[in-house]
């Protein structure tokens, strides 16, 4: 099997894809040449990379009359490039992003609607609110299968010296409880919890569906930003972490996860909120003995998150539409899920693959992690035209003022709301 750089596959030609009819099928192409399709792939750790080049491997041997080629893609630059391989007629006939992006890529029809070629196991396999971040109207624009969930990580050393009782995934913690433990936990020298703050807004958007803060209204149609009492928990309950309580240290407000490890593994922290993937640096990097644990997702309302998937695509350039969506079943089968999700670390969306035991080990958070892939949705601003640039431009610097005590939440909200909607309706024109 082949692995072609970014570089390479940009200007690829697919003319490989070619010199099949429509009734060519998995049969091979005209005069017997197997089927060429390319496939994308932004997989970047080791194990990913390895999980990615043996599910290939496999389906070649499998499958000598459609053959797939691995292009090695780049989060950092995929986009941009993508949109010039469409515009070149050079797109990868399968491709891996996110589902963020895929109704603008629909509404340009970059992408195939794969709603007439997916099998019922598949679509029976994988949730249901997985398939709605990937589904826009009528049109299912790609195949869903990592998500991340936001959990708790704690120093459990520190918390049970306190006499704190761990919650449970049948139990777990409201916001509230969140803060009353942080509070008990802060002490000379340490604070009780530090919240990774420096790009905020997706990590604040997503947990507001745990008091079913929305953030937009009519999402799919003219979006508005809102931000009324349920989109005012989450940045209202952090601010006062840090500012009412001080339990919260203000460290974080310029940090990302992995800047918090240090602070967390000396016990300067005593509890880290963040994503699930935070589970294998912790593996990875904490020093001998000590003892973290994997909390659960906090409830308010509800335990709701919202959540952005993963998907594979497949290009509308693409001349074997059939073949594409039977490798992509494939490659996104239970089995093979189990051994991409443990690549990244992220949650499978096949119900199957989550039952896995490798899935549910308590040893490294697997189990705390897969029980809250029922609680995960679709959030409101996936389907927000501009929403992009509404979150670099307006909300991540206002959420930073806001979480640096510089301005109010009313002023927060003027920011979200009226400089917000200024950016939003330059896409509704």
């Amino acid at each position: 099997m082949r692995i072609v750089a970014l570089a390479a596959a940009t200007g690829l030609v697919l003319a490989a894809c070619g010199g099949g009819d429509d009734e060519t099928g998995g049969d091979g192409g005209s005069g017997g040449e197997p089927v060429e399709l390319t496939f994308q792939t932004l997989a970047w750790q080791t194990a990913a990379v390895e999980a990615n080049e043996a599910i290939v491997d496999a389906w070649n041997e499998a499958n000598p009359d459609i053959q797939v080629e691995l292009l090695q893609g780049d989060w950092n630059n995929v986009h941009d490039q993508l949109m010039t391989s469409f515009e070149g007629g050079t797109a990868p006939d399968v491709f891996h992003y996110e589902s963020t992006v895929l109704q603008d890529f629909g509404d340009r029809g970059n992408v195939l609607d794969l709603s007439e070629y997916l099998s019922d196991e598949i679509r029976d396999d994988i949730r249901e609110g997985a398939w709605d971040t990937a589904t826009f109207g009528d049109a299912v624009y790609g195949v869903p299968f990592l998500q991340e969930s936001q959990v708790v990580f704690a120093n459990r050393t520190l918390l049970e010296a306190a006499g704190v009782t761990l919650p449970t995934v049948d139990d777990p913690w409201t916001w509230d409880e969140f803060a009353d433990v942080a509070a008990q936990l802060t002490t000379e020298g340490q604070f009780g919890a530090v919240i990774p703050l420096n790009a905020p807004a997706n990590r604040i958007l997503n947990l507001a569906r745990n008091f079913g803060g929305d953030y937009f209204t009519d999402p799919a149609g003219e979006a508005q930003a809102v931000f009324d009492a349920a989109e005012q928990e989450v940045p209202r309950r952090i601010h006062e972490m840090l500012y009412t309580d001080r339990s919260a240290s203000p460290d974080g407000i310029g940090m990302s996860s992995a800047d918090a490890l240090p602070g967390f593994f000396a016990g300067q922290y005593a509890m880290l909120p963040g994503a699930i993937w935070l589970r294998q640096q912790l593996v990875e990097q904490a020093p001998d003995g000590f003892d973290w644990v994997t909390l659960p997702a906090l409830e308010g309302d509800s335990s709701a998150q919202g959540a952005v998937s993963q998907t594979l695509s497949v290009s509308a350039s693409t001349e074997h539409p059939e073949e594409a969506v039977q490798f992509i079943e494939f490659f996104l089968n239970a089995e093979n899920q189990v051994q991409l999700a443990a690549g990244d670390w992220l949650l499978p969306t096949s119900q199957e693959a989550a039952q896995s035991p490798e899935l549910n080990d308590p040893a490294t958070g697997w189990d705390v992690a897969t029980a809250t892939a029922d609680d995960l949705e679709m959030a409101p601003f996936q389907q927000v035209k501009g929403f992009e640039e509404w979150k670099s431009r307006i909300a991540n610097p206002a959420f930073q003022e806001y979480f640096s005590d510089q301005i109010s939440l009313e002023e927060l909200g003027t920011k979200l709301v009226d400089e917000g909607n200024a950016v939003l309706e330059r896409y509704q024109r």
